[in-house]
């Protein structure tokens, strides 16, 4: 359960003294967390290096000094940066792995944006020990998991309403994302898109203050510079614009490739037999090994980026990179060890794009731009295929090269890959982990609890039934003693015949010689629609509204077609009330 932070007496009798418009406050709690969230960035990088640096005696950039580690200790250190990892995230808890942003979906469609700060306070430091022992993850996800925690926190603090709650924590994701890439557009759009889902001004306006903010922030402490080192883009020629596009559709295949890999370890590590806070130490051991090999794909990969980036890397080093990195991170994540997932993803796109330009000045017979050029829309495209987020994927790359003759190209590629990927894969990187556990965020906080209660948990058992063979004088007998509106008819074996309404034989009622001649059967319409015991309650809902009826008869999964019992719809939205209630009652 978690504990709900206690506003003190101080605090509410300031608020209370300067009482400000509704509005205002809002965008003056969006500052704050923009605030917060530069400054968890600006901590937590620190925390990296620091974590790198008692591991390897230097928070430099890997590629730096590798040469100068020795071989067991690039196998060995992270074997023991998993296994401390591996520790943390079990006190933590299960919400501490992985690349954390599942989570955060999950906290602002089914939790009102609430976030443990044990599980946060987990994953922080787990992320910052994997990456600085050389796990292959990103320092966004754990970024943006502070950075709504601490949304997350003073809404809690000045006890704010359930809708302001999600939107002070997108707040802070969008601080985290800007404060990373120092890209407060990216920062806004990644919040609003994957997170909130929603473009009114009353959500988009404290976004967009808080992801100012802490680029400002950011930007004070670590310098205004792109996350990387930025070549000057170039179109060659017009039919380069004809490339884009199969670039695209090629980064779409490489996002699946990456998806699929990721979720094949996850599911290989958790079918091992041995307690999780070991797993992540057997990923970091397989990891080790291919640092010996790789070392590139060491931690973030920032460095290997920057040198794709700058023209030196010729294509077999980086068509391997492509594939070491997919293997790399998956291992890693699949493990059960904590980081992000957005720095693996520009880093397999920058590869991406720099192998397909050797391929494209090979075989096209018009020039086209040098591999750095593709590079840089190959991760925008390949993002893009990950998140299924192409407007985010876009303002990112165009944010991090600052150059508008970018935005066509990478327009182009993004879209064609988010077609690409979504075509053959149901589910982004983010969604699918939560669609693995039948949670479909695409439906809101509402769908989701319908969607995790049985008709069984709900239907009434004892009904008033009748056989198809009464007369019609026992079916208006039994419409006025109970106050029906609807009856269900039966065989002799109890199966379902169909119902009887009341609206529709209500002319007849006055027709003594018409109770006399007809029965039941005649009476009852057979192609009422029918539920099972173990349809989610959205099910019943969807086909209550579609039916235009207040209950419908639940039958024998068996196919013996027996009637088992009535689900009304008074009822259906009564349990979700409850269940509605008893979460936040947990939360509280």
């Amino acid at each position: 359960m978690q504990r709900v932070l206690v506003v003190h007496p101080a605090v509410k009798n300031f608020i209370r003294k300067w009482q400000l418009d509704e509005h205002l406050t809002l965008y003056l709690l969006a500052i704050v967390v923009g605030a917060l969230g530069g400054y968890g960035a600006v901590f937590f990088r620190f925390l990296i290096k620091a974590a790198q640096y008692l591991f390897y005696q230097n928070s430099e950039e890997f590629l730096t000094f590798f040469q100068t580690v020795p071989f067991y200790l690039k196998l060995l250190l992270p074997v023991v940066g998993g296994l401390a990892a591996g520790l943390l995230i079990r006190w933590g808890g299960e919400k501490a792995r992985g690349h954390g942003v599942p989570e955060l979906i999950e906290a602002v469609v089914l939790r009102g944006g609430r976030i443990s700060w044990r599980t946060a306070a987990a994953r922080i430091s787990a992320s910052a020990i994997t990456i600085g022992s050389g796990g292959s993850v990103g320092r966004e996800g754990p970024i943006i998991h502070l950075g709504s925690f601490l949304g997350s926190a003073v809404a809690q603090l000045l006890r704010q309403a359930r809708d302001r709650e999600r939107i002070l924590m997108s707040c802070g994701a969008a601080a985290g994302i800007s404060a990373t890439f120092h890209a407060p557009i990216t920062g806004m759009l990644f919040a609003v898109e994957l997170l909130l889902g929603d473009f009114a001004l009353a959500s988009f306006s404290p976004v967009v203050l808080a992801s100012v903010t802490a680029a400002t922030v950011s930007g004070l402490h670590l310098g205004k510079l792109p996350a990387f080192v930025v070549p000057v883009f170039q179109v060659q020629s017009l039919w380069e614009y004809a490339v884009y596009p199969v670039l695209g559709c090629i980064s779409g295949l490489v996002a699946v490739v990456f998806i699929n890999c990721l979720y094949f370890c996850q599911d290989r590590f958790e079918s091992l037999k041995i307690p999780a806070w070991l797993k992540p130490g057997l990923g970091g051991l397989l990891l080790g090994a291919m640092l010996l090999l790789a070392p590139q794909v060491f931690g973030v990969g920032y460095g290997a980026i920057n040198l794709a980036l700058l023209n030196q890397m010729d294509l077999v080093l980086m068509a391997s990179l492509l594939f070491a990195k997919i293997l790399a991170t998956s291992m890693s994540l699949g493990s059960g060890a904590a980081g992000g997932i957005l720095a693996p993803s520009l880093f397999i796109g920058a590869m991406t794009g720099g192998s397909f330009a050797y391929f494209a000045a090979y075989w096209l017979p018009f020039p086209v731009s040098s591999a750095s050029s593709y590079a840089l829309i190959g991760m925008g495209a390949v993002v893009a295929g990950c998140t299924q987020a192409p407007v985010t994927a876009i303002l990112l790359t165009f944010e991090l090269c600052n150059q508008s003759q970018i935005i066509i190209p990478v327009l182009a590629a993004a879209i064609v890959s988010t077609i690409t990927a979504s075509l053959l894969k149901h589910g982004s990187i983010y969604s699918l982990k939560l669609l693995r556990r039948g949670i479909d965020v695409s439906g809101g906080r509402e769908q989701n609890i319908l969607r995790t209660i049985r008709v069984g948990e709900v239907m009434v058992r004892d009904i008033q039934s009748v056989v198809e063979s009464a007369p019609m004088a026992v079916v208006l007998d039994l419409f006025n003693k109970f106050d029906l509106s609807c009856l269900t008819v039966v065989n002799s074996k109890g199966q379902l015949v169909g119902v009887i309404s009341f609206h529709d034989i209500s002319g007849l009622a006055a027709a003594e010689e018409m109770q006399q001649l007809l029965i039941a059967r005649d009476l009852v319409n057979p192609e009422v629609a029918r539920l099972f015991p173990t349809d989610s309650l959205k099910t019943a809902l969807d086909k209550l509204e579609r039916e235009k009826a207040a209950q419908l008869p639940v039958v024998s999964e068996d196919g013996t077609n027996k009637l088992v019992g009535l689900v009304q719809e008074r009822d259906v939205l009564a349990a979700y009330e409850r269940e509605l209630e008893l979460r936040w009652q947990d939360l509280g």
